[in-house]
Order: C-alpha cells, then sequence, then structure tokens
C-alpha cells in the first residue's frame, strides 16, 4: 500500500505538525516514510507545503509528481486548490474553508467555495470555527487531521490518535487530550461523510 499526501497551508497554522503526527504513527507501524518540505516565506504568513509519502515498499523519491497525490490536505481553501495539479483524478482534497487572507488580491471566498464544490471528492469544513467553539484555537490543523484521518488509509485512525500522544506528550497531558479532543471533533465530523 501506498499513500502520497500534499499538505499546504500558510506559515504558523501547524501543517509540519500534521505532517509529524503522521510520520510519526507510520514510523510506529514501521511504514516507510519520505517527506519534503517547502517553507517559502513561512515566518511571515507565507505558503508551507509538505510532501509527505508512506509506503510498505521502498520509496524512492521525496518528491510527489503532478497527478500523483491520493491527498491533498490543506489549511486554507486557496493553498489547496494551488496544488490540485499534483492531485490524481481519484484523489481526495480536505481542507479548511475559512480563507487565511495573506496576500491583498485574495480571490473571493465564493470563487474559491465554488471551485472546491466542483471537485468529485472534497470534504471542507469551517475548522477555525470548530477551534474557536470548543475553546481549542491553536488546535484547528489537529481538527483538520482528524477530518482526514478515514481517508489516510495507510495509518488508522486509532494510530494517528495514539501518535498525538507521543508527539505532544512533552508538552503535559492537558495538551495531549486537548488535541486528543480536536482530532475526535474533526473524525466525528466527517465520520459518514
Amino acid at each position: 500500500m501506498r499513500k502520497d499526501i500534499v499538505l499546504s497551508g500558510v506559515g504558523g497554522q501547524g501543517i509540519l505538525t500534521i505532517a509529524t503526527i503522521i510520520g510519526e504513527a507510520a514510523t510506529a507501524e514501521g511504514i516507510n516514510l519520505k517527506q519534503a518540505e517547502v517553507h517559502g516565506m513561512s515566518q511571515r504568513g507565507g505558503d508551507v507545503q509538505s510532501n509527505l509519502r508512506l509506503s510498505d515498499e521502498v520509496i524512492y523519491s521525496d518528491l510527489i509528481g503532478g497527478g500523483e497525490a491520493d491527498m491533498i490536505i490543506s489549511m486554507e481553501p486557496m493553498e489547496a486548490l494551488r496544488y490540485l495539479p499534483y492531485l490524481q483524478e481519484e484523489g481526495w482534497v480536505i481542507t479548511a474553508s475559512s480563507p487565511f487572507k495573506n496576500i491583498p488580491n485574495y480571490p473571493e471566498e465564493v470563487a474559491l467555495e465554488e471551485e472546491l464544490n466542483k471537485l468529485p471528492r472534497v470534504v471542507t469544513l469551517d475548522i477555525e470555527e470548530m477551534a474557536k467553539e470548543n475553546s481549542m484555537p491553536k488546535c484547528a490543523n489537529v481538527i483538520l487531521l482528524g477530518m482526514a484521518a478515514k481517508y489516510i488509509e495507510i495509518v488508522s485512525p486509532e494510530q494517528l490518535r495514539e501518535s498525538i500522544g507521543r508527539v505532544f506528550a512533552a508538552k503535559g497531558e492537558k495538551i495531549v487530550e486537548m488535541n486528543k479532543k480536536a482530532f475526535d471533533i474533526g473524525f466525528n465530523a466527517v465520520k459518514n461523510w
């Protein structure tokens, strides 16, 4: 089994944390992993993108070619659309619906929504609002991971949830539990999708 994932967003949104959680879960299960990160101007709200390749066979390249990604997981709708050329025909887009307007000519939200709705396999939710409603504003990225969990397949939602515990362990039990709750919120929101 193989899973090629493009993770995208804007600096400071937690894309690399999502990659770390997935990667840690894969490593714990003995799954081969290659990752390539492009940080851009991430310190200043620029785009951040990571290629994450998981396989039970040897992986020779850490880059995902055009039309080869099984999934795009994005913290930002415009960034999800930016990486569509990498998505295979049967691929999934899992994205936040709320924009992070970091450029002056940011497209109209309605236009972004229309483009996303044209895709055959897309899951989009307002993760920022979900995080605020649950008093966990810094956990929107883990809500997004929960949304993507059932589509990742090469590692199970349970394995991802366990990985959250290991990745956040140094920050204390309260942070671990808050992130596990965030994961569950995202997972349960798309359970019947």
